[in-house]
């Protein structure tokens, strides 16, 4: 723009016809001391004399090693300013110029949050140290020595939760005495989990541990046959993480009043996390092409990807959905709601409410992919928050369902849940939130179709135990996986698995009525494990358990897979002839070679072989699916030394490249809770056969167990990883 043209100016935002005040859903307003009369209204005269009491200093008491932050379990924020739970009393210390006389002087403390506060809508909080005079927050004197009186303020079970400005007044016969804003009297108020009144409680000390203090977890991928564990970083103590959280739910305009609830909150960031419709923390990217980002398999913590977003002020790219999973984990931990990661194995999506996936064969009994539309993602992650449902009935609190990985919409917008996990069960998809949805994907019905040469289409099989096959998150205090299947249904077959699915079809989600012929011959897929470019064999176990000689024509498709199940190109097609006696189990070998398979591989390293067949005697179908997972090379982490708080250890990282090809733009990601801020490693090449070694050193912070991880990524390998424990010592 040149000088002489005029700058534009910007349109004024008016709220006149909707409301006298804006609504408050920024936590980061109202800068200006408040101008409120808590003790009536006053004069606001000259300075008070000396004889009156005049407020010298205000300690919030916010050192870690104090009392507040000590017993409010959040010692472990980097933060100097106060870090409190809600319905569990603080300390407050307050130097006068004298003797505190209660018989004649008075005083009180003021909390602020968001702009234009009111009383009445929790954002104004006065607190008189009076047990007499009640108000949303509790205050009383503790002790008063000297001139120093320390205050003991309990926060309301149901506080707004978020950072508070803080203001003492005292009244004096010329007026009220304030002090200034000074952001080293802010304070957080976070949800408490340790408090019977707060609708976040968590009665085991064990599982408070765990699911709020602990910094570090995995995130479990792969196949239910073949599952990994991938190190996360959730880091919700690091510093300016509690600041990005409060920010992801200023940028989602989330009303300041709301923000004391946990559905709401929980619900609202499910939207925020993701950028779909709101520019929320992270960009989806499934496409294999991550040019303009960094590709989800290379993040190794919540943390980069939080700071960034919020000192940006714009989307992070990209994720899928176990980092969905990682940083909504992280935000609801950073602020107090019990959370973990669960991982859903066979993942049925996109359903229409009709709990049934497709799949067509020909009149021969081979899958038809220009027609088989429907994908089961091989596992979907997603997230459990702890909090009561005082909107469903009695018996739905616990363990809710959320999941920030935009997939369908919901009121609007991309996000799901809180669904209770119980109502999940026991089949009460009519309450919210997108119980629905989440029971579609546990529940989810495989169905095998034939096509005639007209087109017809009749159904010949079902699968009802593939989709939800396993749902997994980490074991309290382990590194084990911790199998929650049977939380979210009952064993296939069972009298309560039947009910559930009567009382989902009461509420219009029935599985679709299939009568098909009976089978007597079954077939199994058999693999060992495989590494990236071996050559391996599939055993196909055809087993007859007729009393009748049985002939099949069977077809075997193998097809390299995204996660999501989405086909990219086929690898391997073979036909069989299998013949069985009476009860008889038959063996068959096909070889896959490496050579058909690593020109095509995508992220993940993914195949997918599936046998369909048709028996001669009879209309029988016979089917099996299984998802394998080529496992990766190594890293290898060194530490050398024992890491001590506040020295220098010395860290190195070793790959050795096993492929006859080269690996082009290596990156290495480097990351620790209480050890290090995220550190990233570049090589443009690692030639064929050959090692790498990345020296580098952290200085730890704090005491205690942690884990140091390392990624590698680049495009033509994902989902390399390593961590190694530490105990650092004082």
């Amino acid at each position: 723009m040149s000088q002489s043209e005029p700058e534009t100016p910007k349109k004024k935002v008016s709220f006149r016809g909707r409301s006298n005040v804006p609504v408050a859903a920024s936590n980061a307003e109202g800068e200006d001391s408040p101008e409120f009369e808590p003790f009536g209204l006053m004069p606001r005269g000259p300075p008070p004399l000396a004889e009156f009491l005049d407020i010298w200093d205000v300690n919030m008491l916010a050192q870690p090693n104090e009392i507040n932050k000590r017993e409010h379990h959040t010692s472990l924020y980097s933060s100097p300013l106060l870090i409190v739970r809600r319905a569990q009393e603080f300390q407050i210390r307050i130097t006068f110029n004298r003797a505190y006389d209660p018989s004649k002087d008075q005083f009180l403390l003021e909390f602020v949050i968001g702009s234009s506060p009111q009383t009445s809508k929790g954002t104004y909080i006065p607190v008189f140290p009076d047990p007499d005079r009640m108000g949303l927050w509790r205050g009383r004197v503790l002790d008063s020595i000297d001139n120093m009186v320390t205050v003991g303020i309990t926060a309301a079970p149901d506080s707004i939760v978020g950072k508070f400005r803080t203001y003492v007044a005292v009244l004096t016969p010329y007026g009220i005495r304030r002090t200034r804003r000074e952001v080293k009297h802010d304070v957080y108020v976070l949800f408490n989990p340790w408090a019977s009144d707060d609708a976040v409680f968590l009665k085991d000390e064990t599982e408070r541990k765990e699911y709020i203090l602990e910094e570090s977890g995995v995130v479990y991928h792969g196949e239910a046959g073949d599952v990994s564990a991938r190190p996360w970083n959730f880091g919700q103590f690091e510093y300016g993480v509690l600041d990005a959280c409060l920010y992801v739910m200023d940028q989602a305009q989330m009303p300041i009043t709301n923000r004391g609830d946990p559905i709401k909150v929980a619900r609202k960031a499910s939207a925020a996390i993701n950028s779909r419709d709101d520019d929320g923390v992270l960009v989806g990217n499934w496409s294999g092409d991550y040019t303009y980002g960094v590709a989800p398999t290379s993040w190794t913590s919540s943390v980069e990807i939080l700071l960034t977003y919020a000192t940006s002020k714009r989307p992070v790219c990209y994720a899928q959905c176990w980092v969905y999973a990682a940083v909504f984990n992280t935000f609801l931990r950073c602020l107090g709601i019990p959370a973990r990661v669960v991982t859903n194995f066979y993942s049925a999506h996109d359903n229409d409410g009709n709990l049934k996936t497709d799949i067509i064969v020909d009149e021969d009994g081979r899958v038809d992919r220009a027609r088989t539309k429907d994908s089961i993602w091989n596992y979907h992650c997603w997230n459990e928050c702890y909090m009561t449902r005082p909107d469903l009935p009695p018996g739905f609190g616990g363990w809710q369902a959320v999941d920030a990985t935009p997939q369908e919409t919901s009121d609007g917008l991309y996000r799901c849940g809180p669904a209770s996990v119980r109502a999940i069960k026991h089949g009460q998809i009519c309450f919210p939130f997108d119980a629905p949805f989440i029971f579609a994907e546990v529940n989810s019905d495989v169905i095998f179709y034939k096509r005639d040469k007209s087109g017809n289409m009749q159904a010949v099989k079902v699968n009802t135990s593939h989709v939800g096959r396993m749902v997994l998150t980490k074991t309290i205090g382990g590194e084990h996986p911790f199998d929650i299947t049977s939380q979210y249904k009952f064993p296939e077959g069972t009298e309560e698995e039947r009910t559930v699915s009567k009382k989902a079809e009461e509420y219009g989600l029935g599985r679709q009525k299939v009568d098909y012929p009976e089978t007597d011959v079954q077939v199994d897929i058999l693999v060992q494990e495989v590494s990236v470019g071996d050559d391996f064999q599939l055993t196909l176990e055809f087993k007859n358990h007729s009393r009748d000689h049985r002939s099949i024509n069977a077809f075997i498709n193998g097809y390299v897979v995204y996660y999501t199940g989405v086909t990219s190109d086929e690898i391997k097609y073979k036909t069989l002839k299998v013949t069985l006696d009476p009860l008889q189990t038959e063996r068959v070998t096909v070889d896959v070679r490496s050579k058909d398979y690593m020109s095509k591989l995508v992220e993940q390293c993914n195949l997918h072989f599936i046998v369909t067949g048709r028996v001669e005697e009879g209309d029988q179908i016979v089917s099996a699916m299984r998802v394998i997972t080529l496992h990766v090379p190594k890293l290898f982490i060194k530490v050398m030394g024992e890491p001590r708080v506040s020295e220098e250890t010395l860290v190195s990282v070793e790959f050795t490249n096993p492929f006859q090809f080269s690996l082009d733009n290596v990156y290495l990601r480097m990351d620790g809770p209480g050890l290090m801020s995220p550190k990233i490693k570049h090589f443009s090449l690692i030639s064929p056969n050959s090692s790498v070694t990345w020296p580098d050193s952290f200085t730890p912070r704090r005491p205690g167990p942690t884990k140091l991880m390392v990624t590698l990524d680049c495009v033509a390998l994902r989902q390399v990883y390593s961590q190694v424990l530490l105990n650092v010592k004082p």
